[in-house]
């Protein structure tokens, strides 16, 4: 027995040996080793077809963009707008959303969304925990670069357009239905309408054989409709503040909200220039629309202020910045330079008297004027697209659209401006029926607000046990 252990042992170590010495003799005879047959497989993964990483590169650095948008940009903007003793409560709001939809997106949000389906929602079974996206880019949502990059790019608009809706109903509504009203929002309103807008087939989409041509380049309605309607309708139905508008209730920290503006800013480089899936020079284009927009947003929006309370007020600059960018969102593809100071000049004065005169004549408590600045704001932005979309700066408008087998240009015009109009009338409804019908259940659930005893101790320390400032 153990004889022939040893045998086959040797034999073993004979076999290991002669392999050694014809792989000495091959590679002498230049044959490729084993490092640089690695190399070349690395490099025939890392080129595979349609895959350009610079492309990539930028898709990556865009998503990370945006979830700054959120975090710290959208938290510290929103923190330092409410009193000091619904900062961490105000906050949360937006912090907890970069868990709770980035499980939901794994599960089904991205299937849904842009998962193979009808014209109004994906099937949510499509891509379930994700399956079958991965390197493989997508012709249809990014041809140069993998599906899953596109994927989270994507995940990342998803988390903050909820967040959105927070600023309304800061500092009244329970933690506990805040989060299972934006479980039931994202599944019911963003997943769908993220389909019918961007999805293959989508109802409203242009470029992917959709019903109706509706050009919205990174989330006009998706995003920012959607959210400052649904933020209209919050208000509505939880009701005022204890004390609105009687009692003065000012931001307690003016510099935290300005540091929020400013990465909301740079994020939104990547939001609308990430939007071209690519490192060219739509891109390019859209980045400096989104840039200029804004700029003008802001000077508009100071000068009428200046105009109307005799001062230009440091937070009124920083809100027409944040109007100017979304207002620009869903045009940022589409239209050039002139154009973009346009629709930022028209959104700073626009956004400034809904904020001003529009909410006061009817009184709702949008607390920090989502639905003035991103409802308002991009409802301006999507209708002045129907006017101002330029094929010169993209021109995919004039060559992608068909109707009964003929191209017809989506190119600024009466015709386009009917579409946009279809698609912003829909998106308000929508979104407006259904965070109604949601708000209802969540009140039936668990309630939407907290006591009035709450309410006047503060979110910090009635819903999380915890103050901002412990001096």
């Amino acid at each position: 027995m153990s004889c022939r252990r040893f045998n086959s042992r040797l034999v073993l170590l004979g076999l290991l040996l002669l392999s050694l010495a014809a792989s000495s003799a091959w590679a002498g005879t230049g044959a490729p080793t084993v490092e640089s047959r690695l190399a070349e497989l690395e490099a025939k993964v890392n080129a595979a077809p349609g895959i350009d990483n610079g492309d990539n590169a930028w898709l990556l650095v865009s998503s990370a963009l945006v979830l700054m948008m959120s975090a710290p940009g959208l938290i510290l903007f929103y923190g330092g707008l409410v009193r000091q003793k619904n900062v961490l409560g105000t906050m949360m709001h937006s912090l907890v959303l970069m868990g709770v939809v980035s499980v939901l997106w794994v599960l089904f949000g991205y299937s849904m969304a842009f998962g193979e389906g009808n014209a109004f929602c994906g099937n949510p079974f499509h891509h379930f925990l994700l399956r079958g996206v991965g390197a493989v880019p997508n012709p249809h949502y990014g041809a140069t670069v993998p599906e899953e990059s596109f994927m989270l790019f994507q995940m990342m608009f998803a988390i903050i357009t909820p967040a959105l809706i927070s600023g309304a109903v800061a500092e009244r509504m329970k933690f506990s239905a805040w989060l299972l009203f934006t479980v039931l929002w994202v599944t019911c309103v963003y997943f769908p309408l993220a389909h019918m807008v961007w999805g293959k087939g989508g109802y409203f989409n242009w470029a992917l054989g959709g019903t109706i041509p509706v050009l919205d380049f990174a989330g006009g309605t998706v995003v920012h409709i959607s959210s400052g309607v649904s933020a209209l309708v919050c208000a509505l139905v939880l009701g005022k503040r204890l004390g609105y508008p009687r009692e003065p209730m000012p931001p307690h920290n003016v510099v935290l909200s300005l540091i929020g503006t400013g990465l909301l800013w740079v994020g939104w480089f990547g939001f609308n220039a990430g939007s071209a899936v690519n490192a060219g020079k739509l891109a390019t284009s859209a980045f400096a629309a989104t840039h200029f927009s804004a700029s003008a947003a802001a000077l508009s929006w100071a000068f009428c202020e200046w105009w109307q309370k005799g001062r230009p007020s440091v937070l009124g600059a920083a809100s027409g910045m944040v109007a100017g960018l979304a207002t620009i969102t869903p045009a940022s593809g589409f239209v050039s330079i002139p154009a973009a100071l346009m629709i930022g000049l028209a959104a700073g004065a626009t956004c400034y008297f809904a904020v001003t005169r529009l909410k006061a004549r009817f009184g709702y408590d949008d607390s920090l004027d989502v639905f003035g600045v991103h409802g308002v704001g991009s409802t301006l932005g999507m209708l002045m697209l129907g006017f101002l979309a330029s094929t010169l700066i993209n021109p995919a408008v004039a060559i992608t659209w068909k109707r009964d087998g003929q191209l017809v240009s989506l190119a600024g015009g009466v015709g386009q401006f009917v579409n946009q109009f279809k698609g912003v009338v829909f998106t308000m409804l929508f979104a407006g029926a259904a965070t109604f019908v949601i708000l209802k259940v969540v009140n039936g659930l668990v309630g939407l607000r907290v006591s009035e005893e709450d309410e006047s101790v503060g979110l910090d320390l009635s819903q999380h046990g915890e103050s901002a400032y412990n001096d």
